[in-house]
């Protein structure tokens, strides 16, 4: 069956230790929430602050979005903010970068509705881009028939063409017109006048496909609206009608498309917000972006300052980086700056705290990347103008401060809880020795206190520890003590029985053999006898208990002396063939000399009570068997009888005083159970053992005595 110790015990209780990071993961998890809606506050805060610096503010609002009830793609204009100011040199490599944000216009854009019309025919992709102070546009045309203006042509509109109309700032429609005579430079015309306007300016390449025109011209120029036109000349001759394909109807005013450039007093006043930690947007309420400033991956919040890792200096930084850490970043996840952004250079926001937001609620929602490296939160204010939202103000946060300071917190929580448990299980372990040590102690001095004979053979020595185990061993103490008393009563009672008995049952039988001289009738004679039987049979028991009591006190005063145990066996057996002439013994007996110390009455004495025992008890016309041999440096003695065997559980105390197995056919003469007694007096003198048990066949007992003998 297994066992528990009480080490076993406090060691399986410590694994509750290990609940302990469980409960400060969960710890940590929570302030995390906390954490995540601070950020939310203090990010709403952010474009709370950034709305009130533009509420009330129309002119930076007015040119760019109040004018217009809806916007619609391809035909309203965003410039893109550009990195770099773009070579006019037809070569397109400048625009590679911005290849997503391409608009592709197709038979949908012609003015004329033509079913007919293949992509090869006509088509284009388009942006417009922002650099300083300078508005720059590429077509990408594909046109399967490219015509260039003729070289002694003054007409500048029988051919393939670019127009342009666009408001100037002070509202005044204008058109120009691109028709080059060849690859390379060119410059605008008017479109009224035929005269060279050379503010527009371009770089005109003819491809496989096609062509593509790069155009730059002054910002300062140019109103709020603007629209292009491809015209498509397939033949000189003057029968046939050109394609048109436009970003809107560039022959009526008020059809013109928009077109909104970033406005840099709102990058002005954006870009001083770019020490905030996170990206803030500036949108018209058509969610068209009018500003937008600094970069989501550096995005982090206040929450992630002062955080960032820094080279170990100590040992025990060192150790916790190359050890520590590895574990626990198996459950932990680091925060990556590297992630896939979808809203970098859109030129229109969408979501939900934005609709929000234009509606007058300030609002604020999170959202997961798409290769889910990264949880990003976005707030969004109104910005308000007349009591009329005019705008809204976005400022986006990734939660990597919060999850840098969480992992922190959890670093140094698991460093903590990792000591705690070390400490605590080693302390546990040698407080749980501790105690079992003194259990142990207490158990083994409780054995020795008592022997397997029930006898007490020594005392406890209680401890002065005020605790329980202290208690327990002054109260073993205090009862092995009372034991001991008691157990000395009983052992001197047998003593004390035959000194007090011995007199007056010598009174009776002196009166009974004075009666017995005197002239009795028969019925007193009979009375007579009997009262002489008790008697005599009083005085057997006395004389029992007298040798039992003589035997233990001469075994305390008896001085051992060295004798052959062998001779001593072969004689006393010779002796009981001679006395017990109808009693069959077989003898085993070992033929060499048996050393041993101690006293030969006493083994002949041992001898005398297993014989009589076995020839009480062994049937008629059985022999008792008597069995002596040397074992390594231990002399055995058998001695078996058939008869009745011994009851179960009876073995173990058939040595004891006063215990008898007799029945009350065999209770002829007086018993008191002191002959297997008065055996183990003597082996425990000569500091032997004896046993008995019933033999193989369970028609008879043997018991057998181990002796030890001495070096010859």
């Amino acid at each position: 069956m297994l066992r528990f110790g009480l080490r076993s015990k406090f060691i399986l209780l410590s694994c509750f230790l290990f609940l302990l990071p469980w409960l400060g993961y969960e710890y940590v998890w929570e302030m995390e929430k906390f954490l995540r809606q601070g950020q939310e506050k203090t990010l709403v805060g952010t474009t709370r602050a950034l709305a009130t610096a533009l509420h009330e503010r129309p002119a930076l609002f007015d040119e760019q979005t109040n004018f217009l009830d809806q916007v619609v793609k391809g035909r309203d204009l965003y410039a893109y903010n550009l990195k770099n100011p773009i070579q006019l040199d037809g070569k397109l490599n400048d625009w590679d970068s911005y290849q997503p944000l391409f608009w592709h216009y197709d038979k949908r854009y012609l003015q004329k509705t033509d079913n007919k019309h293949q992509a090869s025919d006509l088509s284009f992709d388009h942006m417009v881009g922002k650099f300083d102070n300078y508005l720059y546009a590429l077509f990408k045309v594909t046109d399967n028939t490219l015509i260039y203006r003729a070289k002694n042509s003054l007409s500048i509109t029988n051919n393939d063409y670019l127009q342009i109309g666009l408001k100037t700032p002070d509202g005044q429609f204008n058109t120009y017109i691109i028709a080059p005579r060849q690859d390379g430079w060119v410059n605008a015309f008017d479109a009224n006048t035929k005269a060279p306007f050379t503010k527009i300016q371009g770089y005109f390449e003819s491809t496989e496909s096609g062509y593509s025109v790069e155009l730059r011209f002054p910002i300062s120029m140019l109103g709020n609206k603007l629209g292009f036109a491809i015209v498509d000349i397939d033949s000189k001759e003057a029968l046939l009608e050109p394609k048109i394909m436009s970003t809107s109807n560039l022959n009526n005013p008020n059809d013109l498309g928009s077109v909104l450039v970033p406005s840099p007093e709102i990058s002005r006043i954006l870009k001083g917000m770019g020490h905030s930690g996170s990206r803030i947007w500036v949108v018209d309420n058509h969610h068209r972006v009018l500003a937008q400033s600094g970069t989501i991956q550096n995005a982090d919040g206040v929450w992630a300052d002062g955080l960032a890792n820094q080279a170990p200096k100590t040992w025990w930084q060192r150790f916790e980086q190359n050890y520590l850490h590895p574990i626990y970043y198996k459950i932990l996840t680091r925060p990556e700056n590297e992630f896939l952004d979808t809203l970098h250079d859109v030129a229109s926001m969408q979501g939900t705290h934005l609709a929000k937001a234009l509606k007058g609620q300030p609002a604020s929602s999170w959202r997961l990347t798409p290769d889910s490296k990264a949880v990003i939160l976005s707030a969004a204010y109104p910005i308000w103008i007349q009591d009329q939202v005019i705008g809204a103000v976005i400022a986006e946060e990734t939660t990597n401060g919060v999850r840098t300071l969480r992992n922190k917190s959890l670093e140094k929580l698991f460093n903590v809880i990792l000591a705690v448990m070390l400490i605590g299980t080693v302390t546990l372990f040698f407080f749980a020795s501790r105690i079992s040590n003194r259990i142990r102690r207490l158990r083994d001095t409780a054995e020795q206190a008592i022997d397997a004979q029930g006898r007490v053979t020594g005392s406890i020595n209680y401890s002065d520890a005020n605790d329980e185990i202290g208690d327990l061993s002054r109260s073993f103490s205090n009862i092995v003590s009372r034991l001991g008393g008691y157990t000395d009563y009983l052992e001197n009672m047998s003593s004390r029985l035959s000194h007090e008995l011995r007199t007056p049952v010598a009174v009776v039988r002196s009166s009974l053999e004075n009666l017995q001289s005197l002239p009795q009738n028969e019925l007193s004679q009979k009375y007579l006898d009997r009262a002489s039987e008790g008697v005599e049979r009083l005085g057997k028991i006395i004389t029992t208990m007298s040798e039992a009591t003589r035997l233990e006190q001469s075994i305390q005063s008896n001085e051992p002396e060295p004798f052959d145990l062998q001779k001593v066996i072969n004689g006393c057996m010779q002796g009981y063939q001679l006395t017990y002439l109808n009693q069959l013994f077989t003898l085993d007996l070992y033929q060499e000399k048996l050393p041993m110390q101690g006293a030969p009455e006493f083994i002949a004495q041992l001898l005398d009570k297993l014989i009589n025992n076995a020839l009480e008890f062994s049937e008629a016309n059985t022999a008792i068997n008597v069995g002596l041999k040397q074992s390594e440096n231990k002399a055995t003695l058998t001695v078996s009888n058939t008869g009745p065997a011994l009851p179960e559980g009876l073995t173990e105390h058939i040595f004891d005083s006063m215990v008898s197995v007799r029945s009350q056919q065999m209770q002829q003469q007086p018993h008191l159970g002191l002959g297997l007694y008065i055996v183990r007096l003597v082996c425990d003198y000569h500091k032997g053992s004896v046993t008995a048990q019933n033999n193989e066949q369970g028609d008879g007992v043997v018991f057998t005595v181990t002796l030890p003998l001495v070096n010859g």
